[in-house]
């Protein structure tokens, strides 16, 4: 993955987000998508936290969006790695987030590992 290619797809997922467009939002995840939020824990009523396909998915963040109709995410910066990347960003609630993505060779997230600051 370019830096140009990890610009171009942090900066249209989260222009989708901030749209609130749930089929555009979807489109950067594969059928398959395996994804892990602390959020699950909450909105899903899922202790383990992880959601497999991409129907799942789209009821998740489709609670997420409902839940929060104020959401506004406000990229901070992006880490490349070789087939992967880390979006760092900040939230909900005035969170700080990061989100592990891997990326298939079709350009599409495949897993993701959702992370957010603690409230101290």
């Amino acid at each position: 993955m370019t830096e140009q290619d990890a610009l171009t797809l942090a900066q249209k997922w989260l222009d989708d987000w901030n749209r609130h467009d749930l089929d555009a939002i979807l489109s950067h995840y594969a059928e398959d998508i395996e994804f892990t939020s602390p959020f699950i824990v909450q909105l899903m009523n899922d202790s383990r936290g992880k959601i497999k396909g991409k129907s799942a998915l789209r009821e998740y963040f489709a609670k997420g969006l409902a839940a929060y109709p104020e959401l506004r995410f406000e990229l901070k910066q992006i880490l490349v790695g070789v087939d992967s990347i880390v979006i760092y960003y900040r939230s909900v609630k005035n969170l700080l987030a990061a989100e592990w993505m891997l990326i298939n060779e079709e350009g599409l997230v495949v897993s993701v590992r959702a992370h957010y600051s603690l409230r101290l």
